[in-house]
């Protein structure tokens, strides 16, 4: 490792603090429209159930095809400006207002003019959150070339998001209740989730600008020692000046260049491409799970209330387990507790299929297992991706870590939002019966059967099949530390 590459002592508390801090506003966003988007359409608006599902997916897709596109462009950032801020700071001052103006929708627009205005509202929604997440995720890669920096780093983000998603998932339906009134009760919802969520992304851009002093040295690593020479030069020199490889990430690239960019970075790195396939796997998984617990409480556990405890079961335990996963991963590598991570929430998930035959209380406990799991899962990856990037950047031109974080960002949003479809087939091919309003349903056992093995058997199925593509990922603490033992 080069001489002035980051050590662990080049993070302060408050970075790490600032930088966690944006988790506040990703986990807030990937909560509350999950929870309260649909049933604010459909409830609210009078939208059409088929039409509430095209405009929460609509922002899915939309996210899938900009990110990569923001990815290239916050590279560019970085080689005009020196640090990836622009982006960052243009998401968090715009998204409080256009998050509001989602739940902000006049009753006597009616059903369609409603469902368009929310639509239009997420979807702009959407672009402020991606343009603050893209080079937030690709930030920790230029903040620090140390491979257990990384982990605290990214353990203590996870901490943050879970903390953020108790946070808005039970307290914005809270908000919701205040006024007694369902209009002016979204809207105080959305100005105040907004605002919070706003503050947290701005907290964590200004740890943009300290990025960029230490990129230049974590490039430098790998490089020759006339590279380095002239890299170090050129900060003293010129210090706005970060050099990048001549490609589409460089200034005057075209969208369609944006997007050979992000094919690039999948085709050049086979470590990208294996921690890629495993977390979208993973995404899938967990978000079939986080969708069908609202099923599972209602028909399984006969409590609409109980999904609350269900949620929790699932979260809580992140809090305290996510920095011991960087413990662990400190002593046996990324990889291993990674996997270690992953083989836990499976058995979880698996064991929950008991209440085929015995539903009740007794759910919590695998749920809180599962929980203790998903923590690590969530930070393990994230703290390998910035090995990833520094690996690359090692091998070819620094300065790609925004099209790394595009691509990344694209393939969790299609995970997740895969994982609400896959649940609605297996409950479609299970018979499961759909009401509206006050109706009053009974579900036949294939249905219930359903729901308990789209919780339990598929999410733990998927895990298993996401382990052989963990198995591909071939960098250890040695190939981003040369001098570890």
């Amino acid at each position: 490792m080069a001489p002035d590459a980051a050590s662990p002592s080049d993070l302060t508390r408050g970075t790490i603090a600032r930088y966690a801090a944006g988790s506040l506003g990703t986990g807030g966003f990937a909560t509350l429209p999950g929870l309260v988007l649909t049933y604010y359409l459909t409830d609210n608006l009078g939208v059409a159930a088929l039409m509430a599902g095209v405009i929460v997916a609509a922002a899915k897709i939309w996210d899938v095809v900009i990110d990569p596109v923001i990815g290239a462009l916050t590279d560019r950032d970085l080689a005009r400006h020196g640090n990836r801020r622009r982006l960052m700071l243009l998401g968090s001052l715009t998204i409080p207002v256009l998050f509001a103006l989602t739940f902000a929708v006049p009753p006597a627009l009616g059903p369609a003019w409603g469902g368009v205005w929310a639509l239009v509202a997420f979807l702009m929604t959407a672009t402020a959150f991606s343009l603050f997440q893209v080079p937030y995720i690709a930030l920790p890669a230029e903040l620090t070339a140390h491979y257990d920096t990384r982990t605290t780093l990214l353990s203590w983000r996870v901490v943050v998001l879970t903390f953020a998603i108790l946070l808005f998932g039970a307290g914005g339906p809270v908000l919701r209740g205040v006024t007694g009134d369902p209009a002016t009760g979204y809207l105080l919802m959305g100005i105040v989730a907004g605002v919070v969520i706003g503050l947290g992304m701005l907290v964590a851009t200004g740890v943009a600008s300290r990025a960029r002093r230490v990129s230049s040295a974590m490039t430098a690593g790998g490089t020759s020692h006339a590279e380095a020479a002239e890299l170090m030069h050129d900060t003293v020199t010129r210090p706005n000046r970060i050099r990048v490889g001549r490609d589409a990430t460089t200034p005057g690239g075209g969208i369609r260049d944006n997007f050979r960019s992000a094919w690039e970075t999948l085709r050049r790195s086979q470590p990208f491409r294996a921690l890629l396939s495993t977390f979208v796997l993973q995404a899938l998984a967990t978000g079939m799970m986080l969708a069908g617990a609202q099923y599972l409480a209602t028909w399984v556990l006969r409590s609409e209330d109980a999904v609350t405890l269900l949620f929790v079961a699932l979260i809580a335990p992140a809090l305290l387990a996510a920095p011991a996963w960087g413990v662990v991963a400190r002593r046996v590598g990324k990889e291993r507790a990674f996997a270690m991570a992953s083989v836990l929430f499976a058995v979880a998930a698996l064991s929950t299929a008991g209440a085929l035959w015995v539903p009740g209380a007794w759910i919590y406990v695998p749920v809180g297992v599962a929980g203790i799991a998903y923590a690590g899962m969530q930070s393990l990856p994230m703290a390998m991706l910035p090995d990833v990037i520094s690996h690359d950047a090692a091998r070819h031109e620094p300065g790609r870590a925004g099209a790394f974080g595009g691509v990344w960002t694209a393939g969790e949003t299609t995970g997740f939002a895969l994982g609400a479809a896959v649940l609605s087939i297996v409950l479609a091919t299970t018979g499961y019966v759909a009401s509206t309003g006050e109706q009053t349903v009974t579900q036949p056992e294939s249905a219930v059967a359903g729901i308990v093995i789209s919780f339990s058997v598929v999410p733990a199925a998927l895990i298993a099949l996401s382990l052989i593509g963990l198995a591909r990922y071939r960098l250890r603490r040695s190939d981003i530390e040369p001098d570890a033992r």
